[in-house]
C-alpha cells in the first residue's frame, strides 16, 4: 500500500512537471549584472516546482546530482528554501567542475517568474514590459 501511494505521488509529480511547461506567462524578467562570488545564492535558493519535502525526495531520486542540496527551511510564504552542501566558507563551489546544469546556467538571462536577489548581489532583475519591446524597435 505504501508503495502504491509513493508511485501515485511519483507519477503525479511527473505529470505536473510536464504540464508546467505549457503554462503561458505574460511578463518576462531580464537579468543583468555579474556574479560577486559571495555564495548567497547557493545557500538560499528556491525550486519552482518543488512544494513539499516528498517532492524534493522524488527530485533527488530522479536526479542524483541534486543530492548535494538540502532543505534549509521555509520562507514567510511557506516555500521551501534549499542550500548546497558543497559551498565553501568563501562562497565558492567545492565541486565546480561537476555542478548541476542549473548551477551552470545561473542566473538565466530571461525568467518567466519574478525573482528575488540577495542584498549585495551583483545581478539585477528588470521587468520587460510590452513598452520595452516597442521602444527597442524604435532604436
Amino acid at each position: 500500500m505504501v508503495y502504491n501511494i509513493f508511485m501515485f505521488d511519483f507519477i503525479l509529480s511527473i505529470i505536473n512537471e510536464f504540464r508546467s511547461y505549457f503554462v503561458p506567462e505574460k511578463i518576462i524578467y531580464e537579468v543583468t549584472g555579474e556574479c560577486k562570488k559571495c555564495g548567497k545564492c547557493c545557500n538560499y535558493m528556491y525550486s519552482v516546482d518543488t512544494y513539499t519535502e516528498k517532492e524534493f525526495k522524488i527530485m533527488q531520486f530522479l536526479f542524483p546530482k541534486y543530492r548535494r542540496f538540502y532543505i534549509k527551511g521555509k520562507d514567510e510564504n511557506g516555500n521551501l528554501i534549499f542550500a548546497c552542501k558543497l559551498v565553501t566558507p568563501e562562497g565558492l563551489c567545492s565541486d565546480y567542475e561537476n555542478r548541476p546544469q542549473m548551477c551552470k546556467n545561473y542566473p538565466a538571462k530571461k525568467l518567466y517568474f519574478p525573482g528575488k536577489l540577495h542584498e549585495g548581489c551583483g545581478y539585477n532583475v528588470k521587468i520587460k514590459t510590452f513598452k520595452d519591446y516597442l521602444d527597442k524597435d524604435k532604436k
